[in-house]
């Protein structure tokens, strides 16, 4: 029997990248992956519902936004998870140094814009997309990266553009990313289990073979 990656989702909101992950891996026959186990920043939020609903064990880690006892706290439940992948959908604490220094390589981001664009602290959700509607930029997309030791920095594996159009406000673009974003981190965990893309020794991201070969993951629907 070949081994289940295991995946640990760290999530600060409605948690609807996690759906993704879950519809995709977790009660699957001959699954590659599962998620594990939900790590939340707050309690209430709707990605530990999600997580109660899929049978997947949940927890809330300590009020703050950095200091021994969240990087405590990480560890513990990473521990726990027994994590060979963490993933930060809509995570929006700072990973302590240690944290990301053990699971290097192991842990990657998806933002809502096609980075180094539109990133960096208080570049998330709703903030992303009114920045790029004001910039007049008529492409946006996502990103998937590597987390390193700063916000939306880390080496990048994977993006898709997504057109800005006429008329968008920040509500309609977002949809417009969030149901790409939706595709992209699947199919980007799924490489990660299948040992398609790795970090190198110099920090860069190494693929295998061309981005996702054959049919693995299909936009061509997608506006």
């Amino acid at each position: 029997m070949k081994d289940v990656l295991k995946i640990a989702v760290l999530a600060s909101g409605s948690g609807t990248n996690l759906q993704a992950l879950l519809d995709r891996f977790n009660g699957v026959p001959d699954s590659s992956a599962r998620v594990s186990r939900v790590i939340a920043s707050r309690a209430g939020i709707g990605a530990l519902a999600r997580a109660e609903v899929a049978g997947v064990p949940g927890a809330v880690l300590p009020a703050g936004d950095a200091g021994t006892g969240l990087q405590a706290a990480l560890f513990a439940e990473l521990d726990v998870a027994e994590a060979d992948l963490v993933v930060l959908a809509g995570f929006l604490k700072l990973i302590p140094v240690p944290v990301v220094s053990a699971y290097r390589g192991r842990m990657i981001n998806i933002h809502p814009a096609l980075l180094p664009a539109f990133g960096g602290p208080g570049m998330f959700g709703r903030h992303v997309h009114e920045a790029v509607l004001r910039s007049g930029a008529r492409v946006t997309g996502v990103t998937v990266h590597f987390v390193d030791e700063e916000y939306d920095h880390g080496a990048i594996i994977a993006q898709w553009p997504v057109p800005v159009l006429s008329g968008d406000d920040a509500e309609r673009l977002a949809a417009r990313v969030l149901e790409v974003e939706h595709r992209v981190l699947p199919a980007v965990v799924l490489g990660f289990a299948e040992g398609a893309f790795e970090l190198d020794p110099i920090g860069d991201c190494r693929w295998r073979d061309r981005w996702f070969a054959g049919n693995t993951f299909n936009m061509e629907s997608e506006v």
